[in-house]
């Protein structure tokens, strides 16, 4: 089974429950970090890192001896990675490259190769039963679904894997979230929550991904989040309470099992319903 614990927003407690769920899990259990632009849960998990690997794309390099400038490669970029103009030579802003190799086919000069650029690497480790992977953007790259993506081919189909996915509901989300069997979106009763989280309930709907909803700080506002996940028939599969302990547990890098030991039930729970709501997603297809 696979579980991304996504967000609509940041700072909802997303890593929070991600690192809790997979420490509360006593079986063989895969954690990845997609939020590649700044992960976190190594603070938390602290595995031993033993394997580092760099995440490379493939960015078009331009031969000006055989561009005529004709521009074909520019008009056919959605992206201006790559234009002519006034039939110069062709000029790369490789940030811009989404890799998908479409210029080099269109020229009719064969001026275009591509060349391998690093723009992040993953990193691998272990604590106890917890398979550790994270991936790294590296500074200055904008480019991060291809690191999340490389995070992602270390899932194990034998496994429960548990996403820690990025913020938002943008591509690195879309990314993390794709193949998932399951997703939890974590929100806060605030009016920002629940705008974010109506984004982010509308994004999972289009990808046809089941999901159900963690309230935290479920007690520090007020019942915006219950009445919409009501009108919309959404599952409230778990809520944590706004403690002072749980955040100075937090701040020493510990999960919430340390500071509320008893949560680990309720974190159990989750991969029981979840499996009973992929069934039901799935009969549903039928």
């Amino acid at each position: 089974m696979i579980i991304a614990i996504a967000s609509g927003k940041g700072g909802t407690g997303k890593t929070t429950v991600a690192v809790s769920l997979a420490m509360a899990v006593e079986t063989p259990v895969t954690y990845l970090d997609c939020d590649v632009e700044e992960p976190n849960g190594q603070i938390f998990i602290k595995p031993h890192l033993h394997k580092k690997e760099p995440v490379n794309i493939l960015v078009p390099e331009v031969d000006k001896s055989l561009c005529n400038g004709c521009g074909e490669c520019s008009k056919f970029c959605q992206f201006n990675a790559i234009i002519s103009l006034g039939g110069t030579e062709a000029i790369v802003f490789a940030d811009l490259c989404h890799s998908c190799g479409g210029c080099k086919i269109i020229c009719p000069c064969n001026a275009i190769k591509e060349t391998e650029t690093e723009i992040g690497h993953v990193e691998i480790g272990k604590k106890d039963n917890i398979h550790f992977v994270h991936g790294k953007l590296d500074i200055s790259k904008s480019m991060s679904p291809p690191v999340i993506r490389a995070v992602k081919s270390w899932i194990e189909k034998d496994r429960l894997t548990i996403i820690d996915c990025p913020p938002g509901t943008a591509c690195p989300m879309v990314t993390a979230v794709s193949g998932a069997d399951y997703t939890l979106l974590v929100t806060e009763p605030t009016p920002f929550g629940l705008n974010d989280l109506k984004i982010a309930v509308e994004t999972l709907r289009l990808l046809n991904i089941p999901f159900g909803v963690v309230l935290n700080r479920f007690d520090a506002g007020d019942d915006r989040i219950i009445k919409y996940c009501g009108d919309e028939n959404i599952k409230i599969i778990m809520k944590i309470p706004d403690k002072k302990r749980i955040a100075e547990s937090y701040s020493r890098g510990e999960s919430l099992l340390t500071s509320i030991p008893s949560v680990k039930k309720n974190l159990l729970d989750i991969i029981t319903i979840a499996g009973k709501e992929i069934e039901n997603f799935n009969q549903g297809k039928k």
